[in-house]
């Protein structure tokens, strides 16, 4: 491995830490308020592309940090379903009372 796949790394490495406390925070308060589901999606679809590439050009640091980071943004992506479903039926039943 060179130089330049360590330099890929890395940044990958960072890119992919950047969102780990967001998914803690929700995690963490049950509570995805504030969280634009449409900005994770739309940022997975670049990801997946991104993966596409990394392996066409056969550039590990690519791929890898890409998939790792898809993985991150899809459990964001599935805690604001869940959070959000969560709000709306205890909205439900507080009004049914």
């Amino acid at each position: 491995m060179d130089y330049l796949e360590y330099l890929g790394f890395i940044a990958g490495f960072f890119s992919m830490v950047a969102f780990i406390p967001q998914v803690y925070k929700t995690y963490k308060l049950k509570s995805a308020k504030g969280i634009s589901i449409q900005t994770f999606i739309i940022f997975s679809v670049g990801l997946i592309l991104w993966i596409i590439y990394g392996l066409i050009v056969h550039k590990t640091p690519i791929y890898i940090t890409n998939i790792v980071m898809l993985i991150v943004s899809s459990t964001q992506v599935i805690l604001k379903i869940k959070y959000d479903r969560a709000d709306k039926l205890l909205k439900k039943q507080g009004e049914c009372k």
